[in-house]
């Protein structure tokens, strides 16, 4: 568990299955940023099986008893590099809790889990026009990789 105050007192803690119905609404909201529609029922379902199968690592951001943001990380394994590593794919913050240090300590969460599993690194993407997200990353860190294009191919 990972303490952090600012402005506010919030708790990291790492979620278990029976946190899926608090975070499936974070999980609802963070895709519909990104111009997903809103599916509260599967997104209980993905984020259930996900914790259910232990198959991501997901942190609940607590402030008093309510969830105010999350991030959900997948392990991955590097060939050229002969190690694990984790892929952050989700960090959300509701609209009221964003600028008071709660992505930061999210971020410290992936870190440290980072760090206690050995891992050779942490990568996440974003959208190129998420801005916000990117100014969070860049002060806390992470570098913009400039040397791979990513790709995708859709089935």
């Amino acid at each position: 568990m990972l303490n952090w105050q600012d402005s506010m007192s919030v708790i990291i803690r790492r979620a278990i299955v029976e946190d899926a119905n608090v975070i499936a609404p974070l999980f609802n909201a963070y895709r519909m940023f990104y111009r997903q529609h809103s599916n509260i029922g599967a997104a209980l379902d993905f984020i259930t099986q996900r914790l259910a199968q232990n198959q991501s690592a997901i942190f609940i951001a607590d402030d008093g008893g309510k969830a105010v943001g999350f991030t959900q990380l997948y392990p991955i394994f590097s060939s050229v590099g002969l190690t694990n590593a984790w892929l952050l794919n989700d960090l959300y913050v509701t609209e009221g809790n964003r600028g008071k240090g709660v992505a930061t300590a999210l971020l410290e969460a992936a870190k440290q889990l980072g760090r206690k599993t050995g891992s050779g690194w942490l990568m996440l993407q974003t959208a190129v026009n998420n801005h916000i997200a990117q100014k969070v990353y860049g002060q806390n860190g992470w570098i913009k990789e400039k040397d791979y294009e990513v790709y995708t191919f859709t089935l």
